[in-house]
């Protein structure tokens, strides 16, 4: 079957209900109709993901977004215009048709328009948008190709070839004054520059969180994963900077997931990972690798 055929074939199942695991320029996404309610409870079942935890809302177009949207401020439309398609993720005020379980009954929505031509013509076809979190077991390590995603997850998956950005959206609310909610690739200091001063998010003990990716412990991979350069005991791998692992932080980003995806299979002990700079740059790794620490 050819990949257009793939792709119709996938939003057919996306129209019925059905569950797609999906490529983006991120990681690998667990799709669902996000007009349809028992769709995306389907989500939260294949994961075994709390509720409390909303999803992101996948859109292909710019208008798509402000259609979902209650309030779409001159921010909004000023980021999407510069970052979108991109790894960026835009939490605004929800207009009525998202469903309450796909926001964890938040009265806002995250959107994002990914830069994935297979995400987005899957979008397109399927006509409608596309709530996904990652394609993984809940707080397990996110899919970076086809390979990572569970066989039992999804009803299908797409194959579009390794993810070039390697971690997921940065996520920024919108719905008050600028709130940083989850670091990515994208430093909040360019954000700063289009929006103004941005604050750091928080989550309440026993709430909602108010983006994805906000739990504690989170891009877990099987093989125990400790902060800092020191050994320990049994067979183990050192991942350091401009060593086993990129110096540059997008270039690490992308290989981050993959590399541990690769050592999982190892039968290790224990992985130590150096920790990056705490410069805004290296934030969304240095958040991933704290998440999927033992520390």
């Amino acid at each position: 079957m050819s990949p257009s055929r793939e792709v119709a074939r996938a939003a057919e199942l996306i129209r019925a209900g059905r569950l797609v695991a999906f490529p983006t320029e991120t990681v690998y996404g667990l799709g669902a109709n996000a007009l349809d309610e028992a769709a995306v409870a389907r989500i939260f079942e294949a994961k075994g993901r709390p509720r409390h935890s909303p999803l992101i809302v996948h859109v292909a177009s710019i208008e798509m977004a402000r259609e979902l949207a209650a309030d779409w401020p001159p921010a909004a439309e000023a980021l999407a215009h510069r970052y979108w398609p991109g790894p960026l993720t835009l939490v605004v005020p929800k207009r009525p048709v998202i469903p309450d379980i796909v926001t964890a009954g938040l009265p806002t929505v995250a959107l994002r328009m990914p830069a994935h031509p297979m995400a987005l013509e899957l979008i397109r076809l399927a006509g409608v948008p596309v709530a996904a979190p990652s394609a993984n077991r809940f707080t397990e390590l996110s899919p970076t190709a086809a390979a990572h995603v569970p066989q039992s997850l999804a009803d299908v998956t797409l194959d579009g070839g390794p993810a070039n950005v390697g971690i997921e959206s940065t996520v920024l609310s919108l719905a008050g004054p600028p709130v940083l909610l989850r670091p990515g690739v994208i430093p909040v200091t360019e954000l700063e520059a289009v929006v103004g001063p941005i604050a750091a998010g928080a989550v309440e003990a026993g709430a909602s969180h108010a983006s994805p990716g906000m739990h504690p412990r989170h891009y877990r991979p099987r093989t125990p994963l400790y902060l800092g350069t020191q050994p320990r005991e049994g067979r183990g791998v050192l991942l350091r900077i401009g060593h086993e692992m990129p110096a540059d932080p997008r270039a690490y980003a992308a290989a981050l997931y993959g590399t541990l995806h690769r050592l999982d299979t190892q039968g290790l002990d224990w992985i130590a990972v150096e920790m990056p700079p705490d410069t805004a740059e290296w934030a969304g790794v240095r958040d991933r690798l704290r998440r999927a620490s033992r520390d």
